[in-house]
């Protein structure tokens, strides 16, 4: 992926405290990864307005925790000035296909890639699978979803809104590959929900 030229005045600011704000971003991600359904909320100080104004606090949060040299990162729209701001503050390379890369950020969920679309791992390497980052308009007002799994006590409700039903169910169909997948953050603002692999998602 080539970069439009972005002067250093107009990249977007990192965190205030690099390391104290990356270690809060990563227990939450963390928390929200192991408690599938409930809902995490990042309120570390960075600047989320100006020409970053329409990416999620979270996702912008998560992917300045994440990434680094060695993490490949697949956009899924056009976006100069995050992949700038992202190659800048944590020397992520940005790749073109969404197969190559660690962790992928989903500007539009409507248009979401099928799950197989993305790096699963293998049987010796599970944890060599993508991480996909995906923005929503609100948690609440789309399809009504159950989750079951590890990490709950019964069931959880959440109703993300904008994602197609045929993710889900492409996601559901690579459960004979497990302990290969991918896991799934959804970003709504300042606030994620974490949904790994090992979570049953029944549609309502």
């Amino acid at each position: 992926m080539t970069d439009t030229f972005l002067s250093l005045e107009s990249l977007a600011p990192g965190f205030a405290d690099p390391v104290h704000d990356a270690q809060a971003v990563f227990r939450v991600l963390l928390d929200t990864l192991a408690r599938p359904g409930t809902t995490g909320w990042i309120d570390t100080t960075f600047d989320t307005s100006g020409m970053l104004a329409h990416v999620p606090g979270a996702a912008i949060a998560a992917l300045l925790t994440l990434g680094d040299y060695a993490t490949p990162i697949w956009l899924q729209t056009r976006d100069d000035a995050l992949a700038s701001t992202l190659r800048f503050h944590t020397g992520a390379p940005l790749v073109d296909a969404a197969g190559h890369a660690a962790f992928a950020y989903i500007h539009d969920p409507a248009t979401v890639p099928d799950p197989e679309t993305f790096a699963l791992g293998d049987p010796e390497a599970p944890d060599r699978s993508a991480t996909v980052l995906i923005r929503v308009d609100a948690f609440e007002g789309g399809r009504p979803l159950t989750l079951s799994g590890p990490g709950i006590e019964t069931y959880a409700s959440i109703a993300p809104a904008g994602i197609p039903d045929a993710f889900w169910h492409a996601r559901a169909a690579l459960a004979p590959v497990f302990p290969c997948g991918i896991d799934c953050y959804l970003m709504c603002g300042r606030a994620v929900i974490g949904i790994p692999r090992t979570t049953l998602v029944e549609l309502n």
